[in-house]
This record gives C-alpha cells, sequence and structure tokens, in this order.
C-alpha cells in the first residue's frame, strides 16, 4: 500500500504481439510475404529436381515443336515438321532466354526447364488467392496452394517442355482478374478506381490472348472470356466502354499471335502444310456417329481428372454446377462458376472432336487436355472438404463419386475391348498408373475404385474434429507427390534412357556447328525429330527415299534401314562417291543410318 492507501501498481512489459496495430500488421504482412518467397522457392527446387534427369524432348512430337519454334523465332535454322499439329509461338517466345545462353541442345533444353520451373511455381501464391477467394481461411489456403502447385497435371507435366507448365497458371490468373472486374464498383467514382477497372480488364485479355498465342485451348479460353465480358456488360456490372476496351485487348492480343504463326512458325516448319484438325473437327459435330465419339471421349477425359485428383475436381464440378444455379451468391461468382464449366465443356468437346483416330488407349481416357483448369476444381472441391456442413458434404461427396461412376461406364461402354487391346502409352496416364500400380496397361474400373477410395479418404480426414485441414492436405498432398515421384522414374527418366541409346549421335559426328541434315520420311517421326534435336543448329529438311534420291547438297543424311542389307547398302541404287556411313542403329522403334561427307 501506498503512503496513501492505495495499491501499488506494477507496470508490466507488454506481450510482444503488442504494440500499434499498424505495426502489427507491417509484422503479419512480412511473415507471409517470406512464407511465399520460401514457398515458391521450394516448388521451384521440387520442379528441378524432379526434372534433374531430363537432357531431351521424350513428349514429341509437342516438345520439339516447342523448341523447333523458339529456335526460329531466335533466327535459327528451320526444321520441317510437315503435316504436323501447329505448335504455336506464344509459349516460345518465354523459352527465348534458353537459347540465348546455351550453347548446345542439353543446356538449351535445361534452361527451357529451368524457366518452366520459375513459371508453374507461380501457381502457389495465384492458388493462395482463389482459395481465399472460395473463402478459405488463410492458413489452409497457404497450405492447400502448395497441394495444388504439386498435382500431376500441374507438377508432372512442367518437367518437359510443354504449354501445361504454363496454362493452369494463366487460367487460375485469367479468373483472380476477371472476378476483380466483375466484382469492382459499378460507378467508380475516384480516378484510381477507373485504373484500376481498366487493368483488370486489359490484365485478363492479354492472359486469353496470350494463352491463344501459345495453344489452341485457348480459342476456348477466348470464347469464355469473351462471354464473361459480354455478361458484365448485360448484368449491368460493366459499363459498354470498359466492356469494349478489354475485348479490343484480347481480339488483338489474339490477332497478334496469330499473324506471327502464320508469318514465322507455318512458313519455317511446315512448309507443305500441316495436318487439318479443323476438319476433325467439323466433321464430328455435324454427323451423328461424330458426335457419339465426342462425348464419349470428353466424358473419358472428365472421369480421368475426377479419378486423378481423387473424387476432389469432381466434388469441384458438382460444385460449379451449384454455384451457378444458386441464386444468394454474387452475380460476379455465379458469371466465373459458369465460365469454368464452359471451360470443362468446351475444351473436353473440342479437343475430343478434333482428335484423329491413333488407336491408342489415350483416344477414350486422357488427361491433359483438362489439366490446365483442373486446378481451379480441385480448389473448388477442397473448399467444399474445408468448409461444407456435413449434410452438405455427403451431398458432394456422393454426387462426385456418381459422376466418377457414370463416366467410367460411358467409357466402358463406347471403348469396350479398344482399352485392352489398343496401344497403351505410359506417358499419357501418370496418374492411373499410379493408382492401379501398372505401368504396363490401363485398368478402367481399378483406377475408379483406387480413385473413390482416396476420395473416402479425403471426406474421413475432413470430418475430423480437430486439424482437419492438415491432415487433408497431407493425404491429397502425399497422393500427389507420390505420383509425381512414381511417374518420373517409371515414366520420364525411362524416355530418356531409352531415346539417348536409340538416336545421340553427337559420339560419331559433329553436331555443333551450323550444318544442314535431311531425314527420310520413313524414319520413324520420334526418331526423325530427334535426329533434328541432336543436331540442334542445323536445318532440318525431309524427303522420301521411296522417291526422291537423297539431298545431296545436305551435311548430313538419315535413311531408313532396310532388315535385310548391311548399314552401308542402305542408300537407294548405292551411295555416291564422298558419302560414308557414320553412324547406325538398329531399335524396337525402327532403324536407321546416319550418312556424312567424308
Amino acid at each position: 500500500m501506498s503512503a496513501e492507501g492505495a495499491p501499488l501498481t506494477v507496470a508490466r512489459r507488454p506481450p510482444e504481439s503488442a504494440g500499434p496495430p499498424a505495426e502489427r500488421i507491417r509484422r503479419k504482412r512480412r511473415r507471409w510475404a517470406l512464407a511465399f518467397v520460401l514457398g515458391w522457392l521450394a516448388q521451384v527446387a521440387v520442379r528441378l529436381w524432379l526434372a534433374s534427369g531430363q537432357t531431351l524432348p521424350v513428349a514429341t512430337p509437342d516438345e520439339s515443336g516447342y523448341l523447333f519454334a523458339a529456335r526460329v523465332l531466335t533466327g535459327g535454322p528451320d526444321a520441317d515438321m510437315s503435316y504436323g499439329t501447329v505448335y504455336r509461338a506464344g509459349y516460345p517466345l518465354l523459352l527465348l532466354p534458353a537459347f540465348w545462353v546455351g550453347d548446345d541442345p542439353v543446356t538449351v533444353y535445361r534452361g527451357a526447364l529451368v524457366i518452366n520451373a520459375l513459371l508453374s511455381a507461380a501457381l502457389l501464391p495465384l492458388a493462395y488467392l482463389l482459395l481465399r477467394r472460395l473463402d478459405v481461411a488463410a492458413r489452409p489456403a497457404y497450405l492447400f496452394a502448395h497441394v495444388t502447385a504439386l498435382l500431376p497435371g500441374v507438377l508432372f507435366y512442367s518437367l518437359f517442355v510443354l504449354t501445361d507448365a504454363i496454362l493452369p497458371v494463366i487460367v487460375v490468373g485469367w479468373l483472380l482478374v476477371a472476378h476483380a472486374w466483375l466484382a469492382a464498383p459499378r460507378d467508380p467514382a475516384r480516378g484510381g478506381a477507373s485504373v484500376r477497372l481498366a487493368l483488370y480488364g486489359t490484365g485478363g485479355s492479354l492472359l486469353v490472348g496470350f494463352a491463344y498465342a501459345s495453344h489452341s485451348r485457348g480459342a476456348i479460353l477466348l470464347v469464355v472470356h469473351a462471354v464473361v465480358l459480354l455478361a458484365g456488360a448485360l448484368l449491368r456490372r460493366r459499363s459498354w466502354r470498359a466492356t469494349i476496351l478489354a475485348g479490343a485487348v484480347a481480339g488483338a492480343a489474339a490477332l497478334g499471335g496469330a499473324l506471327l504463326n502464320r508469318a514465322v512458325i507455318i512458313p519455317h516448319l511446315y512448309p507443305a502444310g500441316d495436318n487439318d484438325l479443323g476438319g476433325n473437327l467439323a466433321d464430328r459435330l455435324t454427323t451423328m456417329d461424330g458426335w457419339g465419339w465426342t462425348t464419349s471421349l470428353a466424358t473419358g477425359q472428365v472421369w480421368y481428372q475426377a479419378v486423378a485428383t481423387g473424387g476432389v475436381a469432381a466434388i469441384g464440378l458438382a460444385a460449379a454446377a451449384c454455384a451457378v444455379l444458386r441464386r444468394d451468391l454474387d452475380v460476379p461468382v455465379r458469371v466465373l462458376a459458369l465460365a469454368v464449366l464452359g471451360t470443362v465443356a468446351g475444351t473436353a468437346v473440342a479437343t475430343s472432336a478434333a482428335l484423329p483416330v491413333e488407336y491408342r488407349v489415350g483416344n477414350y481416357v486422357y488427361g491433359r487436355y483438362l489439366a490446365y483448369i483442373t486446378p481451379v476444381l480441385f480448389m473448388a472441391g477442397a473448399a467444399v472438404l474445408l468448409r461444407a456442413r456435413r449434410r452438405t458434404l455427403a451431398r458432394a461427396v456422393a454426387a462426385a463419386a456418381a459422376l466418377t461412376v457414370l463416366a467410367a461406364c460411358v467409357v466402358q461402354w463406347y471403348a469396350g475391348d479398344l482399352l485392352a487391346e489398343y496401344t497403351f502409352t505410359i506417358y499419357d496416364f501418370p496418374e492411373t498408373s499410379f493408382l492401379t500400380w501398372d505401368w504396363d496397361s490401363f485398368h478402367l474400373w481399378h483406377a475408379t475404385l483406387a480413385g473413390l477410395g482416396i476420395l473416402a479418404a479425403a471426406t474421413a480426414a475432413a470430418l475430423l474434429p480437430r486439424r482437419a485441414a492438415p491432415v487433408l492436405a497431407a493425404v491429397l498432398g502425399a497422393v500427389a507427390l507420390a505420383m509425381n515421384l512414381t511417374a518420373v522414374d517409371r515414366i520420364a527418366r525411362p524416355l530418356v534412357a531409352e531415346q539417348t541409346a536409340e538416336t545421340d549421335l553427337r559420339g560419331s559426328v559433329d553436331l555443333r556447328g551450323p550444318r544442314s541434315i535431311a531425314v527420310d520420311w520413313n524414319v520413324p517421326w520420334t526418331m526423325r525429330l530427334s535426329h533434328y534435336y541432336w543436331a540442334w543448329w542445323s536445318e532440318g529438311t525431309l524427303f522420301d527415299s521411296r522417291w526422291t534420291p537423297p539431298p545431296q547438297d545436305a551435311d548430313m543424311i538419315v535413311l531408313a534401314w532396310p532388315g535385310d542389307v548391311p548399314a552401308a547398302d542402305s542408300w537407294p541404287g548405292g551411295a555416291p562417291s564422298g558419302w560414308e556411313v557414320v553412324d547406325s542403329r538398329r531399335t524396337p522403334e525402327g532403324n536407321w543410318v546416319a550418312w556424312s561427307r567424308d
């Protein structure tokens, strides 16, 4: 007691978290910024580690097409890929730094994979932002952003020179910007708000324009984006002026990409023309048989993504359909839910209709075409697992299971025995091969049951009374990471070893300088493209030795090698003076002989 009788008070040190609110906010922001920087670096490191064994294109012709397109854009030599699919110029523009710093094919290829890793890992912060828009709390959103970035459709395909490395990032970024554009105040009074609105519209349009310049799936995004812009104007969320501005930017970006392809890519890579996928599309969408093919294959694509994500993407698909119908949700959310559904349906239908008959299992069940939208469906499904009440969750899980089984029934009905008789291309099935633990054949119902088993485990984790989010993230993250690890070990590394042994002739001839290489059309096409790759700064041309003499103005000629003659007799009619065999291979894929001048 004091002399006045008042109790003494002892000054206490304020807790460490105390302080001005602004200071606490700054500390919190710094911690989150550090978490995202470290998380992004971790995602980059995982990608570089898994890609460390990749030294040449094995996902042919796609990887080769993008590499040769980038080479042409740097002013390098042509590579004749006539009658093949056109690989557009948008994504190859991102690969140019690899050609600027590389001086041999392997260095260039690995440089491209570094670029892929840096860009693909950017999905982490974007996925976090989208999960937050789905009302997932900050810490679970961060965990599930990591899980989303580890999905095989995101991670595994980023280990190859493919647009799959960037398209998921573009799609998630576009949805975030499109939502910001639709949800902004209707009548921004301040100039800063008007500028932000213009930036949102322009940014979203540039993203879909770049997607269109990179891959034909970008055409679906472009159409869906146009519908979103139109909805914004018709629903009076945006002025016609803002809508027209955003639409004009999208049109200009798409036109620029088309002109670049027409002026540079097609003349230098497809001098004799490309394959007419547009003709397939028109034929399939105008006949009953064509619609039967298209709808069944599209269903197979949906089935694949449902199973590959343990049913979580199927929950997301059902949630998107429900969101469109719910009148209590904000208009921007409903519009973008419809945009997601339109992207799924448009992609599945268009790619199935355009696909030629290739006599492979991947004709009927395939994952890559929808892989660029699957992260969005996965995040929507994760949000349901994390936030829904028990009754709602039970309905969502039941709907996902029913959708998966129904899709499997459609695939079984249409494909039937062809799933066992057609060629099984291991590269097409990284997730289902893991689920069935079989990398030699496809098992529709085993994969379906395994996917439903993961869905059951995820549901059980979501119903835990405590720490449901970390446990659910651990379950789904462990499955995704295991799929990637086994895919690298069972698919990527063996393909690299096999194709290197079959085509690498660097030890036989000097391919470092500017040269020209002519390859016989009768050499299997995967080997033709590999020869172009190893002769990395050589102009590549094609000829058919059955009708055309080998072009003697080339520095090196690769001929098909009949099985009943020695390599020295592989030149039709006998080799001219001055030419000698420098290498030859007999392989399960095909046989070839390389000739060079003395």
